[in-house]
């Protein structure tokens, strides 16, 4: 399964917050700009921005959607 992430993506969410290592693989293109960030840069950023809590609840949610989207897919 291939996801592209455009401008702006988090990849890695739920590992950042759950403070376990990525699952996934990812390759970033030629002129994409990248940061890494520990769980508790990301806990201190959140903290510091609380406008962006909505943003990754947002996130979160659509990536259980797919997950489970993907999983009723693949037993039906």
């Amino acid at each position: 399964m291939r996801v592209r992430a455009g401008a702006g993506s988090l990849i890695g969410l739920p590992a950042v917050i759950g403070n376990q290592p990525y699952s996934l693989t990812a390759r970033a293109g030629v002129d994409a700009e990248i940061r890494q960030l520990s769980s508790e840069g990301f806990c201190s950023l959140v903290k510091s921005h609380p406008e962006f809590c909505a943003d990754v609840l947002k996130i979160l949610a659509t990536e259980i959607r797919s997950v489970r989207k993907a999983l009723a897919d693949f037993l039906s």
